[in-house]
């Protein structure tokens, strides 16, 4: 079984250039599952119907978020209704949506978690403890586990993937949008990744009009937030478990550019 995860998709351009790619992807690489995060994909912060919608039409399985989950209101109106779209599990009690879903293919079921860290990020509960109490919940439906770890530093993922060495069949961070170069199997077979960058605008500042961004830099006044145009990049990584054992056997990472494909 191969399994894709792809980094956070971004505005207009990310949605444009993940459903161009990703089917082409599915085919030539012989993916089984796609696993997204969207948290970014309406105007570059949350989710609208649309932007959620034009992911599931270009090959999206299973959709995470992170902090961005909640900046588009329209979230509440489906979030609850959608199985495969999750949210960071380690929100307080009662907030809408869950935080992992079982994914039902072939004869397996492909558990998905997300964790917000805690480090520069919103406070939220600790995700070390919570995710102790997924494993709990999961590990009589699941055969297969992964979990998409939004945070903000390196350590804090890092550390995440240590922890889980040997649980999991990958532990991947999100959030950044810059992809690492450090996708390797960890002692115990744990695919890992500190970030796997995004699906977004290649001359950008993570995704943002640079112009915007120098101005915030060069004068510390707030601007608007806006998504550039242009070609994309597409960060993603592929990770491939054994069918006979469900264990990992390999993580190979993926950095496309739209215009050279």
């Amino acid at each position: 079984m191969k399994v894709m995860l792809v980094g956070d998709v971004i505005g207009r351009s990310g949605r444009r250039a993940f459903c161009k790619i990703t089917p082409r992807l599915r085919k030539e690489k012989d993916i089984d599952i796609v696993i997204v995060n969207g948290e970014n994909s309406a105007g570059g912060k949350g989710f609208t119907r649309k932007s959620l919608d034009e992911l599931y039409r270009g090959g999206a399985d299973i959709v995470t978020s992170g902090n961005h989950v909640w900046d588009k209101r329209d979230v509440l109106e489906f979030i609850d209704q959608e199985p495969f779209l999750i949210r960071p599990a380690n929100y307080p009690e009662g907030t809408p949506g869950k935080g992992w879903c079982s994914y039902p293919f072939k004869a397996k079921n492909i558990g998905v978690m997300n964790l917000s860290g805690r480090a520069f990020m919103p406070p939220l509960d600790c995700p070390f403890q919570k995710v102790e109490e997924l494993l709990h919940e999961m590990r009589d439906e699941c055969d297969i586990v992964f979990l998409d770890f939004h945070a903000e530093t390196t350590s804090e993922k890092t550390a995440m993937g240590y922890y889980l060495d040997g649980r999991v069949n990958g532990v991947v961070g999100t959030h950044t949008h810059v992809q690492t170069a450090d996708e390797r199997l960890l002692p115990h077979g744990t695919a890992y990744i500190t970030d796997l960058g995004m699906v977004g605008p290649r001359d950008s500042v993570l995704g943002v009009k640079t112009d915007l961004i120098l101005e915030r830099f060069t004068t510390a006044m707030p601007v608007r937030f806006d998504v550039a145009d242009g070609p994309c990049v597409y960060s993603a990584v592929i990770v491939t478990i054994d069918d006979a054992t469900n264990e990992t056997r390999a993580i190979e990472r993926l950095l496309l550019q739209e215009d050279e494909l």
